[in-house]
């Protein structure tokens, strides 16, 4: 039964994994990391993301700025930017080792060694790619609490708000994570134990013997 579904988890950890890798690179260049809604005027929305800041009004569309300097950002925003291209970097390799790694992929069909380790190596990539995906949005979501629920900002300062892009970047991770972990069990279903070859090639010699026997006048 291993056998019959192995190709089929082949074919959904590569396919969580794509999804996971779009979404992180959609979570990079999403500028709704940080939503802030102004009380005294509600048709105007503001949001910041790693590259630019956007206001969202109601009869003028969006209008964005990038930000000036790298090093003017806060420190959440400079490592997320980091962070995050190593996420899409290290999962865009783990697509390529991976897909050449199938089972289904004529390429290197009589190589199952290889392809074993491409794909050991893929879902190890997609793990790193989804772990440096779900650091930085979590990253950014724990210094909004904290700065929304800080006592020395006085209370009538605007609050930022969890944006969209962090859902988006916790489900990137997600996605990233199972499609490697879905590699990586169609790697342990199929490794086999010498005892069990030496079972099987002890029975197939017992057989062929026992074929030679009755076909003997």
């Amino acid at each position: 039964m291993a056998l019959v579904y192995q190709p089929v988890m082949q074919l959904s950890g590569i396919l969580f994994s794509l999804l996971g890798w779009v979404l992180s690179c959609l979570t990079t260049y999403l500028p709704q990391w940080k939503n802030l809604n102004l009380e005294l005027n509600e048709m105007e929305i503001w949001t910041m993301g790693l590259w630019q800041a956007c206001v969202v009004q109601e009869e003028g569309g969006m209008q964005c700025k990038d930000f000036d300097s790298f090093l003017a950002l806060p420190p959440e925003l400079r490592i997320s930017r980091i962070l995050m291209f190593f996420s899409n970097g290290s999962g865009l390799l783990g697509l390529l080792l991976s897909g050449l790694g199938l089972d289904c992929l004529k390429i290197g069909e009589r190589q199952q060694e290889q392809k074993k380790r491409l794909l050991l190596f893929g879902g190890m990539l997609f793990w790193i790619s989804g772990i440096t995906a779900i650091v930085p949005v979590s990253w950014v979501a724990h210094s909004t609490v904290q700065e929304f629920w800080d006592d020395n900002i006085p209370d009538i300062v605007p609050r930022w708000d969890f944006g969209e892009a962090l859902f988006v970047g916790w489900l990137a991770g997600f996605c990233l994570i199972l499609g490697g972990s879905l590699l990586n069990c169609t790697i342990c279903s199929t490794e086999v134990h010498p005892s069990s070859v030496h079972y099987a090639v002890a029975e197939q010699q017992d057989q062929c013997q026992h074929l030679e026997t009755e076909t003997r006048p």
